[in-house]
Formats: C-alpha cells, sequence, structure tokens
C-alpha cells in the first residue's frame, strides 16, 4: 500500500490524520471514518452532547451507518431515544416512508428509508438531526424530509465535523474539513 497524503485535525481534544482521496477530479476530501475509533466517538458524542444541553429535543436521529456509534453514545449520554434511518428496505419495517439523496462518497442516489415503528417515535416530537460529517447537505436534506413527513419537527442539526466552504451556521459542529483542489 502506498503513503497516502493526510489532512491533521483536532476534535474533540484528540488529534487525527485523516487519509485524502480523490472524489472527482482534482477534488480531494479528508475522509473521517470514525468506526472502530472509541476514543474519537466518545469524545465526539459528549463534546456534541454538551454543545446540544439547552436544546429542547425528544429524540434523536441519524442515518446508517458511520454514525450509528456517535448516536447510541450521545442517546446514553443524554437520555435521549435514537432513530436510525436505514439505506435499505426490509419487509419487517412495515409502512415505511422514504427520502432520495446523493452521498459525496458513493456519488450514487440513495434512498433513506424510516420505518413504521420509527415513525411513531418521531411523530410529534422534537428531533435532533446528528451526522458525522455534513459535506454537500444532501443526507441531511433526506432526513429533514423524513422527519417531517413522519410530521416531526426539526429542532437542531449537529455534526461532527462540516465540510467545505458552504454557509453551516445551522449546523451545531465540532470542526469543519477543507474541500482540497488542484
Amino acid at each position: 500500500m502506498s503513503q497516502r497524503d493526510t489532512h491533521t485535525v483536532e476534535v474533540a481534544g484528540l488529534t487525527r490524520h485523516f487519509p485524502l482521496f480523490e472524489v472527482a477530479p482534482g477534488v480531494r476530501i479528508a475522509v473521517f471514518n470514525m468506526l472502530g475509533d472509541t476514543y474519537v466517538v466518545k469524545a465526539s458524542a459528549a463534546a456534541l452532547a454538551e454543545r446540544l444541553k439547552d436544546v429542547a429535543a425528544d429524540v434523536l436521529v441519524t442515518a446508517e451507518a458511520k454514525s450509528i456509534p456517535l448516536i447510541y453514545e450521545m442517546s446514553a449520554l443524554m437520555g435521549l431515544p435514537y432513530v436510525v434511518m436505514r439505506k435499505a428496505y426490509k419487509s419487517y419495517m412495515g409502512e415505511a416512508i422514504s427520502a432520495e439523496t446523493i452521498s459525496i462518497t458513493t456519488g450514487a442516489p440513495q434512498t433513506l428509508f424510516l420505518d413504521e415503528k420509527d415513525r411513531a417515535l418521531i411523530k410529534d416530537k422534537r428531533v435532533i438531526v446528528i451526522d458525522d460529517v455534513i459535506s454537500t447537505g444532501s443526507t441531511l436534506n433526506g432526513m429533514e424530509k423524513l422527519v417531517l413527513k413522519a410530521e416531526g419537527e426539526v429542532a437542531q442539526i449537529a455534526a461532527i465535523f462540516t465540510e467545505g466552504d458552504d454557509d453551516w451556521s445551522r449546523v451545531v459542529a465540532l470542526g469543519n474539513l477543507p474541500i482540497f483542489k488542484s
């Protein structure tokens, strides 16, 4: 395996070196993958929970998959239930609702599904939408659409990182990752 360029960041008091990957010709991003990094998950969850402590909310929501350990830890710290919007429909999900997204890391359209059990957890509730990294906002928009379709209210949006120069002022984030253009 060749030596890959990295981008060094500090998140929740921890230093990490994120590998750079090309996602389009001449465009690279620092890839943050917290799966398997218990220290980053726990520290980031605690930092986000602290920043969200004054938000009136009833439930936490994220999309499958990398944010699952984060939302689990935040749920335990904040004493709130959590919901995971799935990327594939399973028959046990019953009358699920869905929304389309396009993820920067896959580059292809995806569908998020909210199963009927979780719809009941969101209906008439204040929701904090959580993601690991918000890049283009597509997954975020899909999650917000599903919260509204389930008759919930988005009380706040939070992420460990935002990415790029977009206006992310409505997002509670621990940091921002640059986009590298050559």
